[in-house]
This record gives C-alpha cells, sequence and structure tokens, in this order.
C-alpha cells in the first residue's frame, strides 16, 4: 500500500486484488484439475476426486497418449495446418490491408461494404458444404488452408488502424527513391508493424488450433482428424467407454480398449491428459507473444 491514500483508496485496492485473485484462481483451477487429474491412478481416481496433487503419481496415460500413431498423425495435422494458416493468413490479410489504407485505392467504398457485409452475415453450413465439394476440397487437406487464406475483416480493420499511424513521409521518400508498392509493403511498413502483426498471429493461430469444427463438417479420413476433434471424441465417449462399437472413431477406439482393466490409466485419465497435452502449445506460445499485445493493441488509437 502507498502511503497518504485515503480509506476508500485502500478499500477499493484490496477488493480489486482480492476480485482478481478470485478470478486468477477460477481461470487456472480448472486447468491444474485436468493436469494432476491426467497424472493420478485410474484406480485411485475412482475412490475420489484429487484437487490439489495426484495421490498415485503416474505418467502411463501421458505414455498411452503419446503411443498412439493416430492421436501423433492428429498432431502433426493440427501443428502445419497452424503454422500454414497463421503465415499465409496474415501475410495476405496484411497486403489487402495495406491496399486498403491507401487513400487513392480505386472502389474503396465498394471493398468497404463488401467487408463489413462479410462480417455480420455468411453462407450457412449447407451452402459451405456444398462449395467446398464442388471445389473438390471436402475430405481434402487443402480445406484446412484454402477458406482460411483471409483472416476477416476484423483484422484488415486492425492493420489499417496501425498503417495510418505510419507517418506519410516514409511512403512519399520511398516513392521517390523509386521503391515499388511491394517493396514499401515488405521493408518499411512491415518492420513498422511487428507489435500488431505479432499480436493478429497469435490470435489467428490459437484460433486455428482450437478448431474442430472444419474436421467435423468437412473431412471423414481419419487421417485428417485433428488433435481437438480427437479430444472432443474422447470426451464424449468417456461415458460410454465400456461399449465400444465399430461407429467410434479409430483412433479413439483404440486407445480406450486399451485401458479396459488397467489400474493405472482409464478412459478419464487418458481423456484429461489428451486435453492437456493439447492445450501446451497455446499456453506455452502466449508467454512469447505478450509483449507485442498491449502495443499491439494501442498502435493507432493515439494521435500525434
Amino acid at each position: 500500500m502507498v502511503a497518504g491514500k485515503s480509506f476508500g483508496e485502500r478499500a477499493f485496492n484490496v477488493t480489486n486484488v482480492m476480485i482478481m485473485c478470485i478470478l486468477m484462481f477460477l481461470t487456472l483451477y480448472p486447468f491444474w484439475y485436468a493436469v494432476i487429474g491426467s497424472l493420478d491412478s485410474a484406480q485411485d481416481l475412482q475412490t475420489g476426486p484429487v484437487f490439489l496433487w495426484p495421490r498415485v503419481f503416474t505418467w502411463a496415460s501421458y505414455r498411452e497418449v503419446l503411443n498412439d500413431p493416430g492421436l501423433l498423425q492428429a498432431v502433426w495435422v493440427t501443428a502445419s495446418r497452424t503454422v500454414i494458416v497463421t503465415v499465409v493468413s496474415i501475410t495476405y490479410t496484411a497486403l489487402f490491408a495495406y491496399a486498403y489504407s491507401r487513400r487513392y485505392l480505386k472502389g474503396k467504398k465498394w471493398y468497404t461494404a463488401i467487408g463489413f457485409i462479410s462480417m455480420y452475415f455468411g453462407g450457412g453450413l449447407i451452402p459451405t458444404f456444398m462449395l467446398y465439394n464442388w471445389l473438390g476440397l471436402y475430405d481434402n487437406y487443402l480445406v484446412y488452408i484454402i477458406p482460411s487464406l483471409f483472416g476477416g475483416f476484423w483484422n484488415v480493420i486492425i492493420l489499417n488502424a496501425n498503417y495510418k499511424s505510419i507517418p506519410d513521409s516514409l511512403f512519399e521518400a520511398a516513392k521517390m527513391d523509386g521503391a515499388s508498392e511491394l517493396r514499401i509493403f515488405f521493408q518499411i511498413v512491415m518492420p513498422l508493424s511487428k507489435p500488431v502483426l505479432a499480436a493478429l498471429s497469435v490470435f489467428t493461430a490459437v484460433g486455428v488450433w482450437n478448431d474442430y469444427g472444419t474436421t467435423l463438417f468437412f473431412t471423414q479420413s481419419s487421417s485428417l482428424q485433428t488433435l481437438q476433434y480427437l479430444v472432443l471424441k474422447l470426451i464424449q465417449t468417456t461415458a460410454a467407454s465400456e461399449e465400444l462399437n465399430s461407429n467410434l472413431n479409430p483412433a479413439v477406439a483404440e486407445i480406450l480398449a486399451k485401458v479396459q482393466g488397467q489400474g493405472l490409466i482409464s478412459s478419464q485419465t487418458v481423456e484429461l491428459a489428451a486435453m492437456v497435452l493439447a492445450a501446451i502449445p497455446v499456453i506455452v506460445m502466449y508467454p512469447f507473444a505478450q509483449r507485442y499485445f498491449i502495443k499491439g493493441v494501442l498502435i493507432g488509437s493515439v494521435k500525434e
């Protein structure tokens, strides 16, 4: 506490700290519960839930998950699509936003109208399915890439504000030196836009990594299934793990079949382990990009 503050200010600070601590606990504890549950023995977990630390520590659930070829294939599909979509989408959207931010762009009102309409209206699931099928994207790895090349008009608005904060004198000087629009973009605009590009990259990567709808609606091959989709199937089939049938996903059925009658692992512990492994890359990513968030959000918000 800082000396000299009034009682009201001190009470506000104490209340604010208490509320933030409660919110932090409510945010972090579900993940911690999944971690300790996945590290506990299945037999011990059946006697009652764990709250602070696993009573019978074991890595058996993680070994089972990591040794399964179906889940490793899902991790590869998820990681590869996340990297490709993040890099290509941010680059493509940044190029479009740069052109959109230029005053001399012809038909700017038309692009604005199309962009805002796309923010609030979509084609719907059935027309989208028919379009993907007609384009040959159904049950094709490219269904993860091509529809995601454009990051959405929300990102264009953010990038547009960032580009307008760059002094026009830089663009004029570059043009006087004979620089083309592409050279201006890659050598001037991109380096000056690192904070906002990094922030948007993290948001894009998290969204792609956690996406399971594309797999659910537009694929059927087990080789194209993503990690989040397999975790979803594990969650849905945990209650019915004793009644395996041919309708289950092959990778999920193989895992659940292995854990029957074993003391160290069960369908519940395998489910928790898969959830933790699916969340780790996102958790690791945030600290490295956090320093860009505030700066990236504030760029263009204050006029000098």
